[in-house]
């Protein structure tokens, strides 16, 4: 089985070219191969499949095993892997769970088209908004003195939003540049950079402005942009997530 690893500011992840419908993974093999010391290890695995009317279909899979909700650095990343395979050239059209997507290549850069928000509940010190997935965009004063996986797992599992879950960001906002750090559910932990989480965060620290944005964002995987228009204070349009999508190597796997 031949795989290939991506990864979109340090969130990296295992992609498989399924267009001949060949592979079809357990939740058990899928958390195997994203473990890091027993597996490839990633935050999680895609499957490239064929899809009518598309250049292609997104599977996206948390590394534990669970099929998941639209990730943003894994949208990226299977943009740039469809590149690879000449599926496309500068640009794609495809379809993930939370529907059509398009993206556009420049260089090693990919700018890829996000979901309408159309909704922002504002709470005193933090928002919630779905941008493909569920998050909580938590305002602090040092992001670097946060214990993310405590308050993030805290966070996650509250009642509130049980059974799913909800991702837990934490924002420092400095000047024209947000700093943010992520507890993702279905990883289960930090991860270096999560693309729907950024995109919440520019997102809700436009407070109840509206207009047109562009947001600089720093994550501990490094550097992303979002770009988006609010034509009222709860609500975002043309949304597009802008960062780095690089090949880290390819190898084959097998069952032992």
């Amino acid at each position: 089985m031949a795989f290939y690893k991506y990864h979109g500011t340090g969130n990296d992840f295992i992609l498989f070219d399924n267009r001949n419908g060949e592979y079809a993974f357990t939740k058990e093999q899928v958390a195997a191969m994203c473990h890091r010391r027993f597996g490839i290890g990633a935050d999680g695995l895609m499957l490239l499949e064929r899809e009518d009317g598309y250049d292609f279909r997104m599977v996206y899979y948390n590394s534990d095993g669970n099929e998941s909700s639209m990730c943003g650095n894994g949208g990226r990343c299977i943009v740039a892997f469809a590149h690879m395979l000449g599926i496309l050239r500068k640009s794609a059209n495809f379809v993930a769970i939370d529907g059509p997507h398009t993206a556009q290549i420049e260089n090693d850069i990919v700018h890829l088209h996000m979901r309408d928000v159309t909704s922002i509940d504002v709470r005193e010190g933090y928002s919630i908004l779905n941008t493909g997935s569920p998050h909580y965009v938590k305002w602090v004063d040092d992001v670097q003195a946060v214990d993310v996986f405590k308050e993030g797992r805290a966070i996650r599992n509250l009642p509130e939003f049980s059974p799913g879950g909800i991702n837990a960001n934490f924002v420092q906002i400095d000047d024209d540049t947000l700093h943010v750090r992520t507890y993702e559910r279905g990883v289960e932990d930090e991860t270096y950079s999560c693309g729907t989480g950024v995109t919440a965060a520019a997102i809700a620290a436009t407070g109840k402005q509206t207009g047109d944005f562009t947001t600089n964002i720093i994550t501990p995987g490094g550097r992303l942009s979002v770009t988006f228009t609010k034509d009222t204070s709860d609500t975002a349009r043309d949304v597009v997530l802008s960062g780095p999508a690089v090949f880290v190597f390819h190898g084959d796997t097998h069952e032992g």
